[in-house]
């Protein structure tokens, strides 16, 4: 088990770099990308390979891989939903550049699917209940995300920023497969199925709030509710995660 925790910790170190690479735009990761995107949504792929990279490092760290299933169901909901839009792309639309993508994601679900049934044998190790505000907000967090992915997949504008059509579909399933990662927690109420999450979400607001607090110099009319209410997200998620994670003393980190 240590050799596994050591593996998942270097994991979380491999996705944290690969998400910087992304926010800072460096060639070596933007030419992973299937297509050409902008600055904005190049960030918010980095952004969400950031909060994996929390919940990895956390993981291997504590060595509480009974939190593991949450994760492996959002990546298996993502990747599963990828490589079918990847597939459906290169036969439709003869790109078949995008083959290489759909068994890419392919193989991502294959293997979340086994870490899925391995570690949803495992007890939790902390029998700390989650907090009542935690569950509550997590159920405000699975119906955004289920409405929003929704409204992406079938490329309705929410974001604070015109999407590439293909990305917004993509965007969606990332969406999808995280209000999975939330209805777990639900499903399963222990603080240590609400830690991880909270230490994605938080990894994810840090960042993101900086530029889009910046980004209401120059945001386009059309898009100035949606970054409003993308930011009251940021920061009330933010602020949850930082009380029950440093604040609080029944849950804080190392409690």
């Amino acid at each position: 088990m240590r050799a596994l925790r050591y593996a998942t910790f270097l994991a979380g170190l491999a996705f944290l770099a690969l998400g910087l690479a992304f926010a800072f735009q460096l060639p070596a990761a933007t030419s992973l990308w299937p297509w050409p995107d902008g600055p904005l949504s190049y960030l918010f792929i980095g952004s969400i390979f950031v909060a994996i990279s929390a919940a990895a490092l956390w993981i291997g760290w504590t060595g509480e891989f009974a939190a593991l299933p949450a994760g492996a169901l959002n990546v298996l909901v993502t990747s599963s939903m990828c490589s079918f839009y990847f597939g459906h792309l290169a036969g439709r639309d003869g790109r078949p550049e995008l083959q290489a993508f759909a068994v890419g994601a392919l193989l991502a679900a294959l293997a979340s699917a086994a870490a899925f049934v391995w570690s949803r044998r495992l007890s939790l190790n902390d029998a700390r209940p989650m907090p009542s505000p935690v569950r509550a907000s997590f159920w405000v967090f699975v119906v955004a995300l289920v409405l929003g992915g929704a409204a992406l997949i079938v490329r309705a504008p929410i974001f604070p920023w015109q999407l590439n059509p293909d990305s917004s579909v993509i965007f969606g399933a990332i969406f999808l497969g995280d209000a999975m990662y939330f209805l777990w927690g639900l499903l399963h109420p222990r603080w240590h199925n609400a830690a991880g999450q909270l230490l994605s979400f938080l990894a994810y607001d840090l960042m993101l709030i900086v530029p889009f607090l910046l980004l209401f110099r120059n945001v386009a009319p059309g898009h100035m509710l949606s970054l409003v209410l993308y930011v009251i997200v940021l920061i009330f998620s933010g602020a949850l995660a930082v009380y029950y994670l440093i604040l609080d003393p029944a849950t804080r980190l190392g409690a």
